[in-house]
Order: C-alpha cells, then structure tokens, then sequence
C-alpha cells in the first residue's frame, strides 16, 4: 500500500480493493493475499460474514447442506470444523466465517463499517477511486464487488411507517441485541422465504402472532437435525466426493435431477417418487425430482398438486390452507422456502392470517396496522419483505465507468454483462455473484470459489503481463447476455413473475420480466470460463 499525500485529497492506493467481505469476499482476499498483491477489502459491517452478518433473525439457516456449504479451498479447515447441525443455523454460520476470516489472519487487510459510496474509473490513469460514506477515499488498478445479490433490503412504503410507536424493523436490520417476542402482539409482513423461517420462531412464544401474506409461497419440509460426531467423521472422509458431486451437478448442491420424466411414469410410482422426496431433507424436491417437471407444465402439474393435497392435509382450516397455496405459479417455479412445521402454526390459536389481496394495508398507526377492513395493534412490527434483488446492491454505489457512464444508467433496462463477472464500458472490474453469473442460481459457495479463483487467475495474468487495461468487449457482452436469456427460455421460471426474472411491483420500473440470473448450468458455465481463459481471455480487450 502506498498513500498519495494532499491535504484533502489524501488517499490510499492498493492493487486491488475488494467491496465485502461476505462468502465471496472473504475468499477473494485470501486468494488475493496468497498472489502477494497489495489488497484492502472494504466491510460495510463491524464484522465478517455478509448474509450471514446481517440477517440474525430467528429461524436463519442454510438450505443448502452445511458440509455442502462451506469452503472447500483448505484441507486444514475441512478439517478441523465439524458441522453440528445438518442445515446449521445463523449464529454458528457467522462463526464459522469469522473461524476461516481469524485462521487466515484476514482481518488486518479489511477495514471495517466502511460503506462505499461511489467507484470512479480515470480514462487517464486506468485506476478507480473508491470512497466511502465516512469520507475514507483509496485508489487501485482493480476492484472487485463482492457485494452479494440479496443484500439491499427492501420494504414497502406504507403511510405513517414512521409514527408507529413501537420497534419495527427489517429481518435484514435485526436488532444485535435480540429481540423477545413473549407476551407480545407480533405482526410479521411477508410469506417469502425469510418470512417462513421467522414465522415458525415467532408462533412459539408470541402472545398473538398476525401475518400478513402478500403472494403465498409453495414450501417444502427441510427435515433438519443434529450431526453426530460419527457422521461428521463419515463426512470428512467423503469431502473430496461431495464436493466433485457438486461441481458436477446443475446447480452446485448434492441433489441431480432424476433421469425419468414425471409424465413417462405411472401416477402411483410418481406419487412414491414424490413422497420419498417430500420426507427427504433439503433442496431434494426442488433440484432432485423428475427431470420434466421444472420445464412441462402439465409434469409440473402432477407436483403442484402432490404439495397442493399435502398443504391441505397440514391445515386444519380449509379456507386458511386455500389462502396459502399458490394459484398463479407452478411448484419450483419461484425460489422455494423451505420450513419445518411452517403449515402448522396456521393452526396455533395465537396465529392469524391476514390476505392482503383481499384486505389491502392502508396505514401504518401509532398503535398497529390498519388494512381497508380492520384496524390491528401490535407491540413490534416486522418487515420480513426481503430484497431489491440483484440490481439493487449494484445500484446503491455510484459505479461511474469510462466516459462517466453510470452502471445504474447502462442497466436501466437490465443487466449485460460478460460472464456475469465483467461489464463494457467498465474497465478492470470484477463482479463476483453478479447478475447473469452462474452463481445467482447454484449452492452459492461452490460457485463463489469457482468465481474467486478464476478471477484471481485473471488478476495474476494481468500483473504478470503488465496489462494497464482489461475491459470485456461490447460484443462478446451481448453475445453473453443473449446467451442467458436462452439459457432460461426453456424453464417454467421464465413464464413467473419472480425476483429471478426481475419483476418487484414495489420497484417502480420493475413490472417486466428480465432475467437476473444464469440458467445454464454450472458445469456449463465453467467451462465457457476455462475455454476463454484458455484462449487468452478470448472477449476481452486487454492493453
């Protein structure tokens, strides 16, 4: 690190900056560190962790399995942590990252509650200029976003949110200090995937616990449990298969489609399929099933109503289980929540539903909530309302490019991008797990590593031949980006209004469809990665 002196205009200047220190970022550094490259990752928080770090709320865990979840890069660390928990819960997912952030002796290279406002490209010097909300200013030859996808939180702007006289908060914003839900009146306003996890913790000690359902959700049991120390032994002889099984399959998660097609069966062996999958844990009914039935509708069909009946068998009230199933999507269509005995609290006396399609919010008061046929009070309001998802971490920085052009202006009518890693127009930046990476849709750390060190390979290439200058090229961008509209056009996904085509009714501009995500696969997608780095990163122009 050196440091450009001036009084006002005093900054720092590294090789690299990278922004977070979530998953990604925290693996970028290593990685970076072990290139001997001067780098600084920059943490909006006091701490590692990113989702991990923000989202406390009760109920947060994996949904993917933890031995499939973590790092895979350190034999030492696979190790020497043992998973207690089959799908592990918040508090011991942010130690593990503070565990690899203090093994690795990361902490002195990230400065901390530092929330980057802008990024500025110099035509003249090829360098960005980073600067943070405190002021802090620092210059490098290459940044790195490592800011995640669900990291912007967003919630709804109801009249009076402001007056309401007890705490109300995001799940994303949850108090450090916890919060106690015994002998209150809870109102939690959301049936997303965050929401479902809260809902369950909430039901068990509220006094009343009321939700208000936007859009009902298709939820599937995750069958969670502990890991005794002889499976986890069992485990840490199996890593290396584990995680070659990962790599190979579509989204990066344990789970392979079934071979056979839902329609090629007979109904009873499709119902046998469909029950072992739904007493199975995990992602398995999402990822694992019938090989049709995320592409046919009429095979989706025979799912949707497999749920359908099981929703129906795990409400007591009729009305109350039509209420919660969803009527304008297919089962795997939308980013499916998984919950343990989610059906259940419907039929808790202290729990009440309310549809906020047939009983819009009108007003937030002093006292509570008042929709167009009911005023109710509360002692703690929750936004379990999630995110502007994708584009919008990518939108709260000024990203100004070559020739002053905003990011935010260049995907005003969605993302283009190059691998979902580079940006024309946007010289010597990387984005890990941006829009149209490979990593948007897979078991995340096992597309992140792949991420990180393909970008490290980039960044070592780049130092070593002396380039000044990598930006992708605008045709190998639109090649890319007509690629990942392909890549989804045959997915049930893509005929579903969804965060993973884009759509946010709260977000004005965001009522069309435009795919966020990459629907290529994961084994695909890292291919096309080596194959342009093995052509000379073959779509880029370098200088």
């Amino acid at each position: 690190m050196t440091l450009i002196n001036g009084d006002a205009s005093e900054k720092e200047q590294y090789e690299v900056i990278v922004v977070g220190t979530g998953v990604s970022g925290i693996y970028q550094l290593h990685k970076l560190r072990e290139l001997g490259v001067s780098v600084l990752a920059l943490e909006a928080g006091s701490d590692v962790g990113g989702t991990w770090y923000w989202n406390r709320y009760p109920g947060a865990r994996f949904d993917s399995e933890s031995y499939s979840y973590g790092y895979s890069f350190s034999e030492e660390l696979l190790a020497e942590w043992d998973w207690k928990e089959r799908f592990s819960g918040q508090p011991e997912n942010l130690r593990y990252l503070q565990h690899v952030a203090d093994r690795f002796d990361l902490r002195e290279d990230i400065r901390f509650d530092t929330r980057v406002r802008s990024c500025v490209f110099d035509d003249v010097t090829n360098k960005w200029e980073v600067e943070a909300e405190d002021g802090f200013r620092v210059e490098c030859q290459i940044l790195i976003t490592a800011i995640g996808i669900l990291s912007k939180p967003l919630i709804p702007e109801y009249p009076g949110m402001e007056n309401f006289d007890g705490p109300s908060f995001h799940t994303a914003q949850w108090p450090s200090e916890g919060v106690d839900f015994d002998g209150k009146r809870v109102a939690v306003i959301g049936t997303g995937a965050t929401a479902v996890q809260l809902i369950q913790e909430v039901a068990k000690s509220a006094e009343h616990l009321t939700i208000f359902q936007r859009s009902p959700n298709w939820c599937a049991p995750l069958h969670n449990g502990p890991i005794s120390e002889e499976e986890m032994s069992s485990i840490k002889n199996r890593y290396e298969d584990i995680f070659e099984a990962c790599k190979s399959s579509f989204a990066g998660f344990i789970h392979t489609s079934d071979s056979r097609k839902a329609l090629d069966v007979t109904a009873a062996e499709r119902n046998e399929f469909y029950e072992e999958l739904y007493a199975s844990p995990g992602f398995g009914i999402w990822m694992g099933n019938f090989r049709d039935v995320l592409v046919d509708e009429e095979a989706n069909k025979t799912l949707s109503e497999f749920v359908e009946r099981k929703i129906r068998e795990r409400v007591n009230n009729p009305d109350i289980a039509e209420k919660l199933i969803p009527k304008d999507h297919g089962f795997g269509t939308r980013r499916v929540p998984m919950e343990t005995r989610y059906y259940e609290v419907y039929n808790q006396e202290n729990v009440m539903l309310v549809d906020l399609n047939e009983t819009p919010i009108e007003a937030v008061t002093t006292r509570g909530i008042e929709t167009t046929k009911h005023n109710y009070d509360f002692d703690l309001v929750i936004y379990a309302t999630g995110f502007d998802a994708v584009m919008g971490p990518f939108n709260s920085i000024d990203f100004v490019g070559a020739n002053g052009k905003l990011l935010r202006e260049k995907w005003s009518s969605g993302p283009r991008t190059f691998l979902g890693m580079s940006v024309s127009g946007f010289p010597n930046m990387f984005t890990l797990v941006g829009p149209h990476n490979a990593s948007t849709f897979c078991n995340q750390p096992r597309c992140i590593e792949q991420n990180v060190e393909w970008v490290s390979d980039f960044v070592a290439y780049f130092f070593k031949n002396r380039i000044s200058r990598v930006e992708a090229s605008e045709i190998a961008e639109n090649s890319w980006t007509e690629h990942v509209h392909e890549s989804v056009s045959r997915l049930l996904m893509s005929k579903t209004d969804s965060w993973f085509m884009g759509v946010n009714k709260n977000i004005v501009g965001r009522e069309e469809k435009n795919f966020m995500l990459y629907a290529g696969g994961f084994p695909g997608y890292t291919q096309r990665c080596n194959d342009i780095a093995s052509n000379g990163y073959e779509g880029f122009n370098l200088s």
